[in-house]
Order: C-alpha cells, then structure tokens, then sequence
C-alpha cells in the first residue's frame, strides 16, 4: 500500500521569490527609522550653509542616506570579504509588517528552519553579484578552485543554450550548489515577537514539538571539543574516463562512493574505481559543545540535564568552558547507526545545530557600561563615601558584617597582575576565608559574590573531588580521544570560585588548591597527558570550626582545623561568631524579620545612603578593573617599615602564646593586593597611605576577631576607655595609624610613638564606639599621662608605648 501524498502547505517557489525581494529592497540606517517613527520629518538636514560641508558633506550625506543592508553583505560575500551572512529575523518581520507579503515569512521560518536555510541559500546564490576582486595569490586555495568552478558551470550554460539543449541535460554536468557556496547561512532570532519577548528555554523545557523548529537555549557550557574538519562535499576522480564525482554529505555518516556512476562508465561497462580527491572537496569547521543547565534552572532532587550543540563554520571557537551563554539553534534529531543502532532499537538521539551564539555573563573586559550609571557612580564617588556604599550593597538582605562585606568587595576588585620580564608572575587575585559558627549567613555571601562575579562558580567542599576541582580525563566521544574535561577552578578562570563547606573537605582534595591559590596554574599528568592548565581565579571559602560551634576554652589553632600551609595562601581570614548580645539580638531579628514580611532588603540610614543593585555594582567594578594602580616610592617605604612592625609583633605574640597564623611575605603582599584594589575603587592611578591603612585595618580586623574570643571574659569585663586603650596600644604596637609625614622613627625612644589623632579616632568608630566615648577615654588616658595631644590636636604622642618596648627587649 502506497503511503499518502500531501501537498507541502506553502508555495515554496512563490516564498523564495519574496525572500529574493526582502535580500534586494530591505533598508536600514538608524535615523531613517526615527524618520518613520516621527513621520516625514527631515532631522539630517539643516537650513544654515556649514564651510565643514565643502570637505566632508558629500560623506555625511552618505552616511544619513538608508543603506540596503543585505545587498552591501551580498557584495562583500562576492569579494571574500566575510564567509558568514547572518539573516536577522527582527528584519524580516519588520520588511513583512511593512509590505504585508502574507507569505508568513518569519513563521515559516521558525517552524522549518533547516529546510529555509537550503531556500533562503538559493535566493543568495541567484542575487550574488560577480566579484570586483579578482583571484589573486593572497587567496586561498578553495577560492581558486571555486572561481574555476564557477567559470565551469557558466560555459556549462552557455554551451547547453547555444547548442539548444535543455539546461536540465547541462545540469548534470554541473558542480553542486554546495561546493560552489562559499559562506555559511544563518539565522538570528527575533528579540520580541507581537505578544510577548522572547524567552530563552532550559535544557529541560526542550520538547518533542521543537523538533526542527528555531529555539533559544540558556545554559553553561562544561566540555569544547576540538574544531575538526567535515565533509560537506565529497570529491572523487575516477581511473577510467576520467570524470569527476562529487557526493553531497547531508547525514551523519555516510558510505563513500567505490563505482563511478558516470555516463562514461555505463555505458562502455567498464565499472571505474574512483580515488577520493581531498583538495577538491569541501570541507567544513566543526566543533561539538555539551551544554548543562543552570544551577538555578535544576529542580530539587533533579541532576542538570545535558544537551549537544554542533557549531559549523563561523560559529566554532565562539564558546569557552564556563561560558554562560544563549545559543539560538535548529532542534534536530538524530538516529543511532551501526552498533549503537542495533542497541539502541527505536530510540534516537537530539542535538542543537547552533546559528547564534550570545555570551550571556561576559568577562569584565568584554562588558559594555552605560555611561549614565558611570557619571551617577562617580557623582557618589567625588562625595567620599562610595566605598561604604558599596560594601552595605553586597548582599544588603544580611546583617551587619561590614568589614567582611568591605574585604568581599576588593576581593571582586582584585588586585594587578604583574608580568615580570623573565615570565615570572605575581597573581593579583585576592583570597579570602571566611570561620565561623552555624547561622552567620557564609552561605548566603557565597552565593551572592558567585552571582555578581561574570564568571562566578559555587561549589561544596563534601560533594568536591580533587578531579572535579581541577581536570578529568575522559574519551571524547566524537573523536575517540583522551581529552580534558575542565573541573570547578578551570571553569572559574577569570573569576572567583566559592568554595563552601571547606573544612569538610578531605586532605587529598584539598591539596589540589594549594597549587591554584598560589601559582594559579593546574599541573596535569595524567592517560599520558602531562599539560598546565590557567586557572587565574580567587578562591572564597567558607569554614565551621572543629566542634561544629567555636570553642572559647580552647585556643584559634585547636579550633581551626587547616593546614598552616593552607592558612597562609589566605589573605584575609574572618571569624564571624554568634555570641549572645541583647542589641545586636535585637536589631538582627528585626532585620530578618522586615526580609522576610517585604521580600526585601530595609532601607539604611536615613540620609543619602542608597543600595546599589547587583548590576550597578558589577558595572563599577568593571570600570575599577581597567585601572593599574602603581605603589609609589614613600608608600613603599612605609609598607617596609609596617612590614617590619608587624613581624616584631608576630615574634613577641609567640611568646605569650597568642599567635595565630604566622606573618610571612605572603602576608606583605596581601597587603599590596588590597590595597591595589582599594585604589581601583577611587579608580585612580597611585596608592596613598590611606588605602595602606585601610588595608591593614582590614588585615587587623581580621587578627581581632580570632583574639578577641581567646580572651574570654576578661574582654566582656572592660569597660568602653579600656577598650579603646586596648585598641590605641595595639595600633601603635602594630605600627598603624602614622601620619603622612612621618619618614622616620628617629624620635620614637625619646618622645613616644606619634600617630595621626584622625586615622586613630576613624579605628575606634569603625569598631562601633561612639565618638563621645573617644573623647572619654582621650581624656582620661591624657589625664593619667599615658598619651598626650600635640600639634593643635592633629597627633596623639603615645608615651609608654617606647617603655614598654625597652622592657619587651629587656626581657627577651
């Protein structure tokens, strides 16, 4: 029984022709569509003579002039210009809507895409213009070959037309219009459509009714196979007359050619073997790319779904493991053959023929700013404050941690990354750590910083392999081969990867980061692949202690289980911790409850004081990224001398047994990275002192916080000027807090240690006092005659900090 025969729904002659129309007549130019918008309006002209015109009148009137868009491709694509035409569908809808064809174009496109690339391709080899560039020896070998082609095919006319025979009989002789075409066809997507905008579907939304049809697909790449050739037209000579075969490939596989099936052949009987001809084929670039869904597009309890694109031509070597990216493409299936057939029975498998590729979370260089959101950003900027702003906006639905909110900022501003002449490389990238007890929200920073970075990748220390965290070898499945499948740091190289749940980590798994953290380079030898991977990524971890809670009777090395190899690669370590405070309680649950009856964050302060959106913030921090800020000859001096300040102190809390991690030059260059990133913030040039000190207080904040437990009650009993005496002593003992002009410490054994009354009276704010309790304690202390002020108040001259030193050495 015959099968049923039906008429194909559309006139496909009749869409060709106005396809034909669209690539001729369609025009485009910026201001001819505010014309259309505002009606006849002449905006490009203007009523006064210019003498400018005399020169560049003539170009400018060019330029104001519609342009047919298409047809300038067309005559690039005949001189080898470009090998990609690209038909945008918004074009194609737009000429519809203006001429109502009622041909249903753009409909038919999207429903049958594959077959209109083949229409739309005939439409482009008829209007193709003759090329005003002739072949010469800077030309590629095909592009000989296709003009000698093309050449051929014309005389085949010619000669089927001059001896009267049907051009039909002359096609037979004729190249194929595969080998002739010398471009690739493709489609881009409309942005909108009538009823609503175009949405991009996840791997999981993919049906069976989107077979053929044009989809858009979000997701992550996680495996780039290499670009190989593939046939497209198969080329063979045969021994016996001579004639040249060519077979177009239109499948997956496919059997060569051994008989020739020449005129020739058939009829002399002679059955000719045919030899493959590699340099007359046609041969395509190809690339396979799987793509994974988004972490938030997986349902829970679900694993990522997996789709295949295949790139052809252009489009290869657009994609890079990690990538984030729109991939607009033609959903075909395909059927198992040979083994896998027999194995498989009825099932078939599906992939994405890509025709439009759009990075969706571009890497910092590759952003573009609006430059309104850049003159509002620099307006606060030039106030001053911007920095606090910019640290209360990451994660504004969290409560209080201000410091480690300002250390996650520079850690996505990062330092500079410095090339030294004989290819030496000092990382720029800042790593941060983040102890603490259950409920503190490190989670919650972790995931936002992995969201506001472009290239962002959160992880979990149990559910993380030392295979999953760098490399994995596996066997393409395409070629065969042993290649590398790119683990969590590699997919983060030129961003950040947050690491949760460190310390559940296992020690083999975790010694595949020391390498990252500090060379940020992965070595690989492994199924005799022996290569270095980049992974030029800050890590940001996140910690519980030992025993779950931290321990207060025991001290911050018992209660911290890492490495101290591990501990020193860190920049900064924090230790959030929940103890019990009835204000701080207080004001806490206010502010989760008001997150969770708004959905939103509360408003801060009461004055000027705004939350910059994740977009903002990732805007500004691009700008910042472009500035390459150089530590000057005095700030060097002074980063030498509190260098030294702080190894001495090191030395003397060793011996009262209250040290916790060691001072190394990691340490000096940790803070050279911060205080580089706090100059790209100001988005200058230069380091000062003051992006110094701000450094160090975040570095001694950091220290404070794991002190400040191991002192136990003894802290809690002190009153406010204790305190903050406490705190005075330890900043000079440290070294901070120096005023600007200060070069020398020649006068520090006679008369004290001098420090700026400004930058001491800025470290006892920020560490919640009050200013009236400053000034409480500046004058009891000046009344006991441990310090004094001098210089109309502008210094604070510590006077038994030089005492306690000669006693210190004394004892030693």
């Amino acid at each position: 029984m015959a099968l049923l025969q039906l008429r194909a729904p559309v006139d496909y002659n009749a869409q060709q022709k106005a396809f034909e129309e669209f690539l001729t007549d369609f025009k485009t130019s910026p201001e001819q569509a505010i014309v259309d918008g505002l009606g006849d309006i002449d905006i490009g002209e203007d009523d006064e003579y210019d003498f400018m015109d005399e020169d560049g009148g003539d170009a400018r009137r060019q330029r104001r002039k519609p342009t047919h868009k298409y047809k300038d491709l067309l005559r690039e694509l005949a001189d080898r210009k470009i090998s990609e035409i690209v038909i945008d569908l918004d074009d194609l809808a737009q000429y519809e809507r203006d001429f109502n064809e009622g041909y249903k174009l753009v409909e038919s496109v999207e429903k049958n895409t594959k077959h209109y690339v083949e229409i739309l391709s005939r439409a482009v080899d008829k209007l193709m213009p003759a090329p005003s560039i002739g072949i010469s020896f800077k030309d590629d070998v095909l592009d000989v070959v296709m003009a000698a082609r093309v050449k051929r095919n014309l005389s085949q006319e010619e000669a089927a037309d001059r001896e009267g025979d049907p051009l039909v009989a002359a096609a037979d002789n004729m190249f194929p219009p595969e080998l002739t075409r010398r471009y690739t066809l493709v489609f881009k997507p409309r942005t909108e459509t009538p009823d609503h905008p175009v949405k991009a579907l996840s791997v999981r939304q993919v049906r069976g009714d989107h077979l053929g049809s044009l989809i858009t697909i979000r997701g992550i790449a996680t495996r780039v196979s290499d670009v190989k050739p593939i046939v497209q037209v198969g080329a063979y000579t045969c021994d016996r007359c001579g004639c040249e075969i060519f077979q177009p490939v239109k499948d997956k596989q496919y059997a060569p050619l051994t008989i020739c099936p020449s005129q020739d052949c058939k009829e002399n009987q002679s059955k000719g073997q045919l030899q493959p001809s590699s340099r007359a084929s046609k041969f395509l670039p190809f690339q396979e790319v799987k793509v994974q869904e988004l972490a938030e597009q997986v349902p829970i309890g679900q694993i990522p779904r997996t789709l295949t694109v295949h790139c052809f031509g252009s489009l290869v070597r657009q994609i890079n493991p990690g990538d984030i990216v729109d991939i607009a493409g033609v959903f075909l299936p395909t059927p198992y053959t040979g083994f896998k057939a027999m194995k498989a029975g009825l099932l078939t498998d599906t992939y994405i023929e890509a025709h439009h590729i759009r990075q969706h979370k571009k890497s910092y260089e590759d952003m573009e700013v609006d430059p309104l959101l850049m003159r509002r950003l620099q307006a606060f900027n030039q106030s001053g404050n911007l920095y606090d702003l910019l640290a209360k906006s990451i994660a504004p639905e969290i409560f209080g941690h201000l410091d480690v909110k300002k250390a996650l900022l520079l850690l996505l501003v990062g330092g500079v990354t410095k090339e030294v002449g004989d290819g030496m490389r000092i990382r720029g990238d800042i790593n941060i750590c983040l102890m603490g007890d259950p409920g503190v929200a490190k989670s919650q920073l972790l995931k936002y910083i992995s969201k506001v970075a472009p290239r962002g990748v959160y992880t979990s220390g149990r559910g993380s392999s030392g295979v999953g965290l760098t490399a994995a070898v596996m066997r393409d499945p395409v070629t065969d081969e042993m290649v590398l499948e790119g683990g969590a740091l590699v997919l983060a190289d030129n961003g950040i990867c947050c690491i949760d749940e460190f310390d559940k980590m296992d020690d083999n798994d975790r010694t595949a980061i020391h390498e990252v953290m500090e060379q940020q380079t992965i070595s690989i030898s492994k199924a005799g692949i022996s290569t270095t991977l980049n992974a030029r990524t800050s890590i940001l971890a996140a910690a519980n202690p030992l025993y779950g809670r931290y321990n207060t009777r025991l001290t911050a090395v018992e209660n911290i289980n890492l490495p101290a190899a591990l501990l020193s690669r860190f920049d900064i370590m924090f230790l959030l911790l929940d103890t019990p405070t009835r204000e701080l309680d207080a004001q806490l649950a206010k502010h989760v409850t008001y997150v969770h009856m708004h959905g939103r964050h509360p408003d801060i302060g009461t004055g000027d004081e705004v939350v910059f959106s994740p977009q903002e913030v990732r805007a500004y921090v691009a700008q910042a990224r472009t500035y390459r800020p150089v530590v000057p000859k005095t700030i060097s001096e002074y980063m030498v001398k509190t260098y030294v300040r702080m190894r001495s102190q090191q030395k003397r809390a060793e011996k009262r047994n209250e040290n916790f991690g060691h001072t190394t030059p990691r340490t000096l260059l940790g803070v050279v990275r911060l205080a580089q990133a706090l100059a790209r913030l100001r988005l200058a040039d230069t380091v000062i002192q003051d992006d110094v000190d701000e450094a160090l207080r975040l570095v001694e904040a950091s220290k404070d916080s794991l002190a400040a437990e191991d002192k136990g009650t003894n802290r809690r009993a002190l009153n406010a000027s204790s305190r903050i005496y406490n705190l005075v002593k330890g900043l000079a003992d440290g070294g901070a807090c120096r005023p600007d002009d200060q070069e020398d410490d020649e006068f520090e054994d006679e008369f004290g240690v001098e420090l700026s009354m400004r930058k001491v009276k800025e470290r006892v704010i920020a560490k919640g006092f009050t200013e009236n309790q400053w000034l409480a304690a500046l004058e009891e202390y000046t009344d006991l005659d441990i310090w004094q002020t001098a210089m109309n108040g502008t210094r604070l001259v510590f006077v038994t900090a030089a005492n306690a030193e000669e006693e210190q050495e004394e004892e030693d």
